[in-house]
């Protein structure tokens, strides 16, 4: 058996090959080597190459590198031309494959800042991500088109997910009555963020809720505090299943629960506060609902900020065709593999240091 009997070889070997003509090396073994290479901190295609080429005889254990390193335009023309869907495919179905029991994800968008081409006139590229929040993996992604937006990225997305039992948390953008409705369709629950967009609905919870601030009793309560580094936050969430007054909510499957939450937070002693209101089909526990909502924040603080803090993806500059959006299910692929493997208590960038340094820790990252 191979040294290395990891799932990247069942879930991704079997994509199409782009390449028609000269194929000199492996596509498994240039996707492994481009994933090695980010786990230990490769930002371009030049540094995939170097290294590729200072650990060739430790990979060679392994992969067969028929005519050895592929060079780094090699690993951009291939990238380029890699079907980014069935890229995406195989990232989710390898992602289902090591999914533990999950009770929500988190929906979410994030635009990689620096793939935009201004001399081919192609902005930048916007991916929406499903974040696992129990465990801490990315279950899949979509790239919105060129001339659309999340609204039409979230159900592709969200279709290729298996939802039953799971809430669904998503900002404001995704509320839409056909995106609740197919999370219902897929026996899984949903807390949907009010604004703007959904102004007349959003205006009736606010409306409800502010009549009922001097009530002798109310909607069901429960508060939260933390504090760290000189900020106190204090959340306060509320909750009511009296909505039989509510316009619209025929339109809105399953619906049985409008939220305020209220934000206090005092940074060094200077106050600022915020409220937001937002839709459930949960119904009767406010403390399950509260903690969807702080939950939703995880795809913001534990996913879109290790990627820019340390990935440095919106900086990264690569963006030849597909290559923006593969090299993002790369990023995605990598993090959840730092992630899964747990016999060292480091962080991201202290497991992607021991993994450049140490041939063996690189090896439980990718059989983690």
């Amino acid at each position: 058996m191979d040294k290395l009997d990891f799932a990247i070889r069942t879930h991704f070997e079997n994509i199409a090959d782009p390449r028609k003509y000269n194929i000199r090396h492996k596509l498994i073994d240039i996707i492994t080597i481009a994933i090695c290479a980010l786990v230990c901190g490769a930002q371009t295609w030049v540094h995939v190459q170097e290294y590729g080429e200072s650990k060739q005889h430790w990979l060679k254990e392994f992969l067969e590198l028929p005519n050895g390193i592929p060079s780094h335009d090699t690993f951009g023309r291939f990238f380029s031309m890699l079907d980014p869907k069935q890229f995406t495919d195989a990232f989710i179905s390898w992602s289902q494959s090591i999914r533990a029991l999950i009770g929500q994800i988190a929906i979410d968008g994030k635009t990689l800042r620096a793939s935009y081409d201004k001399a081919m006139e192609k902005g930048a590229i916007h991916m929406v991500s499903a974040w696992v929040v129990d465990n801490g993996i990315v279950l899949g992604q979509v790239k919105t088109g060129e001339k659309s937006n999340e609204i039409t990225a979230i159900p592709e997305l969200l279709k290729q997910i298996e939802l039953k039992n799971v809430i669904v948390s998503i900002d404001a953008m995704g509320t839409q009555t056909a995106i609740a409705q197919q999370i219902i369709d897929q026996k899984g629950d949903y807390v949907l963020a009010l604004k703007g967009n959904q102004s007349t609905l959003h205006d009736q919870v606010r409306m409800f809720f502010e009549n009922l601030k001097q009530a002798p009793s109310g909607p069901d309560r429960f508060e939260t505090v933390d504090g760290d580094h000189g900020r106190i936050e204090t959340r306060r969430y509320a909750t009511s299943s009296d909505i039989d007054w509510l316009q619209g909510k025929e339109n809105w499957a399953s619906l049985k629960t409008i939220i305020q939450v209220q934000r206090e937070r005092h940074v060094d002693d200077k106050p600022g506060t915020e409220t937001s209101y937002y839709i459930s089909s949960l119904s009767g526990d406010v403390q399950k609902i509260a903690r969807a909502i702080r939950g939703h924040w995880q795809i913001e603080n534990s996913l879109h900020w290790v990627l820019d803090m340390t990935f440095d993806e919106d900086r990264c500059r690569v963006r030849k065709d597909h290559a923006p959006a593969n090299m993002a299910v790369l990023r995605h692929i990598v993090l959840n593999m730092i992630r899964q493997e747990k016999s060292f208590k480091g962080g991201v960038q202290t497991k992607r240091l021991k993994a450049g340094w140490e041939n063996n820790y690189m090896l439980k990252i990718l059989n983690s």
